[in-house]
């Protein structure tokens, strides 16, 4: 118990430092950052970016660039702490969600989208 403990608490604290990174919501990509602007992207609980509604096919292509990224680092800390990847892209998630600005977009538990 005390290890398994132990273990989730430093998977959280690597991921609140994956999570640290990046400024909120950016993902480094000025058409990725632009669309978070207007709407068009958001942050999802499960630690990936989601296109809100159709998007064209290279926003597409561009934020499952981003998500592959995203899951390579998460796979890479969970072997590292021992925990799952589920549970640092999760913990991940809601530390960008936190970091959003008011009026930007992101995906909760049950799947919906809402604006901050």
């Amino acid at each position: 118990m005390m290890k398994s403990l132990r273990t989730f608490f430093a998977a959280l604290a690597l991921a609140f430092g994956l999570a640290t990174l990046a400024p909120a919501a950016s993902a480094g990509d000025p058409a990725i950052d632009a669309a978070i602007e207007a709407g068009e992207v958001g942050e999802r609980i499960d630690g990936r970016l989601g296109v809100i509604g159709s998007g064209d096919p290279s926003l597409i292509r561009k934020v499952q660039e981003i998500n592959n990224r995203r899951a390579a680092k998460y796979a890479q800390v969970a072997a590292e702490t021992g925990t799952t990847v589920a549970e640092v892209a999760r913990i991940t998630g809601e530390k960008q969600i936190s970091k959003l600005s008011r009026g930007q977009w992101y995906m909760d538990a049950s799947g919906t989208w809402k604006q901050k």
